[in-house]
């Protein structure tokens, strides 16, 4: 029985991996740079210091990482209000989680400022019962103490904690923390490797996962429209 629940944000809850492959290409536009997928894949899922230590080591940059990621962070604050948008079904599980009395976290690569940036207009933050960034672990993903972490703060076994995660880094870190990992692949993460999962579904509404969580009586009887967020009704 899944007791908990534990979601990624970056890719995962909303679209954010769209907004720092455009971070990525302004980043390294000013170095006279091309963001490639292959870099984005380098960095996808790790904590700032590592992600972009991998940027530097990649582009033979002489930056350092510290004033790396504090120019990426401006530029994706300045970028989100026109381009922020929650993933397909992200309320509809969040109100199935609370009416089905299933408490929930967050676990994530990304730091406090842009993790706060992201809630905030959604007024997400109070919904979960803790929020684990970059800054409360010193081991990133894949490596699996975040997801350690939130089973010690559930007070629960990790085999009774379900992760959701869109990259393959993020599932390697749930299934060894020992959680019920769930796949969740988007267009940034298509080709990632997910043999690792416990189940891959195609979005947050997809009644798999419902029933993996123990919720599918509470699915709602929607489906997922053709943009980010949207829905309609059947």
């Amino acid at each position: 029985m899944i007791r908990a629940v534990v979601f990624d944000m970056d890719g995962l809850m909303f679209n954010t991996e769209d907004v720092y492959t455009a971070v990525g290409a302004e980043l390294l536009r000013r170095r006279g740079l091309e963001f490639t997928a292959a870099l984005k894949n380098e960095m996808m899922g790790r904590r700032p210091q590592p992600a972009f230590e991998a940027l530097i080591r990649c582009c033979s940059l002489t930056d350092t990482w510290q004033s790396l990621a504090a120019e990426s962070n401006q530029l994706f604050i300045r970028m989100l209000d026109a381009a922020l948008a929650p993933m397909p079904g992200l309320f509809d599980l969040l109100d199935a989680l609370e009416c089905a009395e299933i408490p929930k976290a967050i676990g994530t690569s990304s730091c406090r400022e842009l993790v706060d940036a992201c809630l905030c207009p959604f007024k997400l933050a109070d919904r979960f019962q803790f929020i684990l960034t970059a800054e409360d672990i010193v081991e990133g993903k894949p490596h699996p103490e975040i997801y350690l972490t939130a089973a010690c703060r559930f007070g629960i076994s990790p085999a009774e904690m379900a992760v959701l995660e869109d990259s393959e880094a993020g599932c390697l870190a749930a299934v060894a923390a020992g959680a019920f990992a769930v796949a969740v692949p988007a267009a940034h993460s298509r080709d990632h490797d997910f043999n690792s999962a416990s189940l891959v579904v195609d979005s947050l509404a997809d009644p798999r996962l419902y029933d993996a969580l123990g919720i599918g009586a509470l699915r709602p009887s929607r489906r997922v429209g053709p943009s980010a967020g949207s829905e309609v009704a059947e």
